[in-house]
């Protein structure tokens, strides 16, 4: 067993993929970590706002709370019909593609993006906070922790959705129950003391009221626990993940974790205000986060205390498991419209999307080392992309009641309306509270996203005009004595141009083609058409098109073990594998398309023989399509 198998696990086959979707109950931790666990820092957020006011800050929590999960009901409702309208994934970007066009899709994505790289940087940051609670000394290693935990979450997600769900069970379960056995005993001694229970140790004094209360500072601190309904839409995306019947097993996972995370947030916020917890400044000396100060004013700092902690921390911590389980979903379905390197389209060698994975993986290590793992750095940033998305996705479900029509599709459109309206008007709240804070950062980034959107489906879009062929071969009028081997992934000028420059070395051609490819039954259907035909016409030998199968969807040694295979079978002959190859006009837009022939021809020297020859036949993209035959081959040996 190799170093990869082991960290990652064996590669799984396309026909295993049934085995490795998942049920409500692993549904929860796989897609509900994020919502979940937002528990934990959504209430801190508004309360660390409410600082100055002290403990008068602490009559205000229960009316932001109030107002936050009637906001989360209000959206709880509008995804469930999103759920059963796109059984597909329904999330924000195909929602408004499909309903609402082009660019408030490309919008779309770029805020869920956005909203997908900070929920894995907060979380993880979150998680290091609440150990930081429970052991102080551990403060100056902050960043260090984050990194390590985020090494953790990106293994256990390349290793596959199933077996992420299988890992992440037992800490959500443990969280949820520890938490709702501190509500639980918390609302005991508030109801046995009369509604003013003492903590059993003592909480940190209140700072001094230093502001007056105002509409603005109220606003703010709405703004910032709205990140309690951050990973919401998580469901939504990843329908197909799910058993069937797919849907009813999606919108049942949505509402369990939509009552429970409302059940945490009521009973959390109640109990604040019932003990007198005020927050403490983040990243300074003394630090505790609030359900920190919560479990040690309900049961003490003993054994229950450190398991409470613990379950805080790694529920927090593999929170970034939601944005892992969304955001290479999202990627593919950006990729698959071009708006996206092509690459994100692919899957890895446990069928999830292992490049959407990495990258998510790079993005936040960079933005936690950027603020240096503190959440509350981090939480101005975080709620603009989520509920623009949240917006985006509720007009474009109007739109789609308003085109289908069907049976009540008034009050369905109702419904939707209503969560576009209010996640509108908290988009603007956010914006507007959080603007100076950070928020400007995200209002930037989106923009840049959508115009990277562009630029890379404006080059896609040159490729396939340049490349896109309707013309014959033309099979050269002589012979040699080698086989030919030319890989080809779909028909086009590319490979064209190599079957063309074959004919030129050997009539006998062996054209290989990996099987399952998503242009297989394509280049079947025009293989007859556009080569065969022309080289009866020239009174050429046909060459033959072998589909090579590869159930893990490798690309590189198929071809490779083919070729050394026939190099054994014909000790007498020459082979001549001519490698297709784009050469792109620009050196950036290199890093837009697969390199796949560069490492063919590199593997083929390394493996090969002497009877074994690489020739790279360059289309190159900046040149005029017709040049094509003066255009010159490289041989390598």
């Amino acid at each position: 067993m190799n170093i990869l198998d082991l960290l990652v696990g064996k590669p799984l086959a396309n026909t295993e993929e049934r085995a490795e979707q998942i049920g409500v109950a692993q549904g929860i931790p796989v897609f509900g970590l994020d919502a979940l666990s937002s528990a934990a820092y959504g209430p801190e957020a508004a309360l660390t706002l409410l600082i100055p006011l002290s403990l008068l800050g602490l009559h205000y929590i229960i009316p932001i709370s109030a107002a936050i999960i009637a906001l989360l009901l209000i959206v709880f409702f509008s995804y469930r019909q999103t759920i059963a309208a796109y059984p597909g994934g329904g999330g924000s970007y195909t929602v408004a593609r499909y309903n609402l066009g082009g660019r408030p899709s490309l919008l779309a994505a770029a805020a869920l993006m956005t909203d997908y790289i900070l929920t894995a940087a907060v979380g993880i940051s979150a998680g290091v906070g609440a150990l930081i609670s429970a052991v102080p000394s551990l403060q100056r290693h902050t960043l260090s922790i984050c990194l390590g935990i985020l090494i953790v979450v990106t293994i256990v997600n390349l290793r596959g959705l199933r077996e992420a769900g299988i890992a992440f069970m037992a800490p959500t379960y443990l969280f949820l129950g520890t938490l709702f056995i501190v509500i639980a005993g918390g609302l005991i001694r508030t109801l046995m003391s009369g509604g003013h229970p003492a903590p059993v140790t003592p909480l940190p004094p209140p700072p001094p009221v230093t502001e007056a209360v105002t509409y603005w500072l109220l606003l703010k601190a709405f703004s910032s626990g709205c990140t309690a309904l951050t990973g919401v839409e998580a469901v939504s995306n990843g329908v197909k993940a799910f058993r069937e019947p797919a849907v009813k097993n999606a919108q049942r996972t949505l509402t369990v974790i939509i009552f429970l995370l409302a059940m945490l947030l009521a009973g959390i916020s109640y109990l604040v205000k019932a003990y007198g917890i005020v927050a403490t400044e983040p990243g300074k000396p003394g630090y505790q986060s609030i359900l920190s100060m919560l479990t040690t004013s309900v049961f003490g700092r003993g054994f229950f205390y450190y398991l409470t902690i613990a379950s805080i921390l790694l529920v927090l911590s593999l929170s970034a498991n939601t944005a892992f389980a969304d955001f290479p979903r999202l990627c593919r379905a950006i990729a698959q419209n071009n708006y996206l390197p092509h690459v994100f389209r692919y899957r890895g060698r446990r069928l999830v999307y292992s490049y959407g994975i990495v990258t998510l993986a790079v993005l936040s290590a960079f933005l936690l080392i950027l603020f240096g793992g503190i959440t509350d750095r981090l939480i101005p940033l975080y709620a603009v992309g989520a509920f623009l998305a949240f917006t985006l996705s509720q007009a474009g479900m109007v739109r789609h009641w308003y085109k289908k029509r069907g049976p009540h599709w008034r009050k369905s459109a109702f419904i939707n309306g209503l969560g576009a309206f209010v996640t509108g008007i908290t988009v603007c709240v956010v914006l507007i509270a959080k603007f100076v804070e950070g928020a400007w950062i995200t209002l930037l980034f989106i923009p840049l996203l959508v115009v990277f959107f562009g630029s890379v489906r404006r080059h896609y879009h040159y490729v396939r005009v340049r490349t896109f062929c309707m013309e014959p071969v033309s099979p050269a009028n002589q012979a040699a004595p080698p086989i030919a081997v030319v890989p080809i992934d779909r028909w086009s000028r590319i490979s064209k141009q190599a079957i063309e420059f074959a004919t030129r070395i050997t009539p006998e051609i062996i054209a290989i083609h990996i099987d399952p490819g998503e242009h297989s039954e394509l280049l079947r259907a025009t293989w007859e058409r556009w080569v065969e035909a022309a080289f009866r016409e020239a009174g050429w030998p046909l060459p033959k098109l072998l589909m090579l199968p590869s159930p893990y969807r490798f690309i590189i040694l198929p071809i490779l073990q083919y070729v050394l295979d026939l190099s054994e079978k014909q000790p007498h002959r020459r082979i001549v594998v001519v490698i297709p190859e784009l050469v792109e006009g620009h050196w950036y837009e290199y890093f837009l398309h697969n390199q796949r022939g560069r490492l063919l021809e590199w593997m083929l020297q390394v493996r090969g023989n002497e009877r074994i020859f690489t020739v790279s036949a360059p289309y190159y993209l900046r040149k005029h399509p017709d040049s094509g035959r003066q255009q010159g081959q490289s041989k390598r040996v």
